[in-house]
């Protein structure tokens, strides 16, 4: 017996050790960590329950079967975070480049099919050189497997996606299908063919990094939702974010004390918006003084910035927020900003988030730009998200609420449950300015300034959309907490389900 044991710890010694040494050196050299030292900072101290960690690749071509390594270039199993469950992998890139074969690929699919039949979510640390070509077919159909169960578990768990090394080809679009996408700056990379292919096929001259860094995808692309400094630094927000999220479709948002008072009274809210219409303000500002603490976790803050959106907790509770940036074109309506907001309300509705809006939004984003890259489509996204949503839904209109960017910013006409606004909003078709000057075309100067006044007078305010009941109520903005704490309370049993249907046809 006692040979036995100190065969298992032998071989369960071979097997952490990975491509060895030498191999483990390197990946520190690039400022990168291993597969289990990262899960060792992810989760909490001892909670992983390795699974397959003998597991040895089936190739015997190109010389292969006399280079076996245990685990084959990934780490799988189960862990806490905090105390709540999650299954993870991680790539081993000191193990063939944490290329991936047909059982690598298996190992992966086994823990997402655990995740699915218990109901937890899956983190997966991607750090791979893609395919593993001596494997040739074997490879791509385990890509494909790992494919396929994203597609089955998007909606029911939640996955999130660290990219901490190379991510190309193939390997891509596991991640993409995924719910959030985390990178590291300077050391991760994802793009479908890389800068050689590039110059080959366009003649364009490209570094990795400006195909397919961190920064391009969290900026440019919109592709992944932050880029963070390090490994330590993505894996510890990682244990943050996740602290926000249900454990799948069929858990209860998870609840933290809080001893911040849901009743808790924000004067300085009274003075944030400027006196001129034109001058902007921070909508951090009204975010981070409603939320709990003023704990508030960003996503893609650097992409579409003129429209913010991420995840904090009111009472403890988590709530997603979508809020117009007055900061960045004024807050306007683009394709970049519809498709960003609309997924994030498309995943806060799949997991019974209930979504927190504030308004302040001139409008959609004119030019022949926006219109032959298609904004009518891409604008029908946000609509089509926020119409087809049935968790509890509040909105808070500040300032501007123009055209048919007011419809789509979670109006009462799309099912909102409570339709606040401050006493500073204005719901109109356009602005004062524009609207008088098609309507009295053709007046004087003198006479479009007494109209403009007029239709100020008339239309900049909250009451008349309160008088034909699409504002619930016209609320002052120191007691903004207050009223949307009381708002998530009575609304949390809410029932509402859409039509029967296989599935809708979002305009995609």
């Amino acid at each position: 017996m006692a040979t036995t044991i100190e065969e298992l710890e032998k071989r369960r010694e071979m097997a952490r050790l990975g491509g060895g040494e030498k191999r483990i050196a390197a990946q520190h050299a690039k400022g990168r960590l291993t597969a289990r030292e990262r899960l060792s900072v992810l989760l909490d101290p001892d909670s992983l329950e390795e699974y397959d960690m003998f597991v040895e690749h089936n190739c015997a071509d190109f010389g292969m079967e006399a280079q076996k390594i245990p685990g084959d270039g990934v780490v799988t199993g189960s862990g806490t975070i905090n105390g709540r469950l999650v299954y993870v992998f991680a790539q081993d890139f000191t193990v063939f480049g944490g290329s991936l074969s047909e059982r690598h690929a298996q190992k992966i699919c086994k823990v997402m099919d655990m995740a699915m039949k218990v109901g937890a979510p899956v983190i997966g640390l991607n750090d791979s050189g893609g395919a593993r070509i001596q494997e040739g077919v074997a490879s791509l159909g385990g890509y494909a497997e790992v494919f396929q169960r994203n597609v089955l578990a998007s909606g029911v768990i939640p996955q999130i996606s660290l990219i901490m090394g190379p991510c190309a080809g193939g390997a891509v679009y596991s991640p993409a299908m995924t719910d959030f996408i985390f990178m590291v700056k300077d050391s991760s990379y994802m793009f479908v063919t890389g800068p050689d292919v590039v110059k080959t096929v366009t003649n364009e001259v490209v570094t990795q990094d400006e195909l397919g860094g961190a920064v391009t995808h969290t900026t440019k692309s919109g592709v992944a939702d932050v880029a963070f400094e390090n490994d330590i630094d993505a894996l510890l927000a990682t244990r943050d974010f996740f602290d926000f999220l249900p454990l799948s479709n069929r858990h209860d948002i998870p609840v933290r004390p809080s001893d911040d008072p849901w009743d808790r009274q924000e004067d300085s809210l009274d003075t944030l918006i400027p006196p001129s219409a034109a001058t902007p303000y921070d909508m951090h500002e009204l975010i981070r003084k409603v939320a709990d603490e003023g704990d508030f976790f960003e996503l893609q803050p650097n992409h579409a910035a003129n429209i913010i959106t991420g995840l904090c907790r009111i009472e403890g509770r988590t709530v997603g927020v979508v809020a117009n940036q007055p900061l960045v074109l004024a807050g306007v309506l683009d394709i970049a900003s519809s498709k960003k907001a609309a997924r994030f309300v498309r995943f806060c509705d799949a997991f019974e988030i209930p979504i927190l809006t504030f308004v302040d939004v001139p409008g959609f984003l004119p030019g022949v730009a926006q219109e032959h890259n298609g904004i009518i489509k891409n604008g029908a996204k946000l609509l089509f998200a926020y119409a087809e949503a049935t968790v509890p839904k509040i909105t808070i209109i500040t300032r501007k609420a123009y055209g048919g960017a007011y419809d789509v910013m979670a109006s009462k006409h799309l099912r909102g449950d409570l339709n606040y606004a401050w006493p500073t909003a204005e719901i109109a078709v356009m602005g004062a300015k524009g609207a008088v000057e098609i309507i009295f075309r053709g007046k004087t100067a003198e006479e479009i300034a007494e109209r403009t006044a007029e239709y100020e007078e008339r239309f900049a305010n909250p009451f008349v959309a309160a008088s034909r009941g699409y504002i619930d109520d016209v609320i002052m903005p120191h007691s903004t907490r207050r009223r949307v704490a009381l708002g998530l309370r009575k609304l949390r049993d809410k029932q509402l389900e859409n039509p029967w249907k296989k599935h809708d046809n979002i305009p995609l």
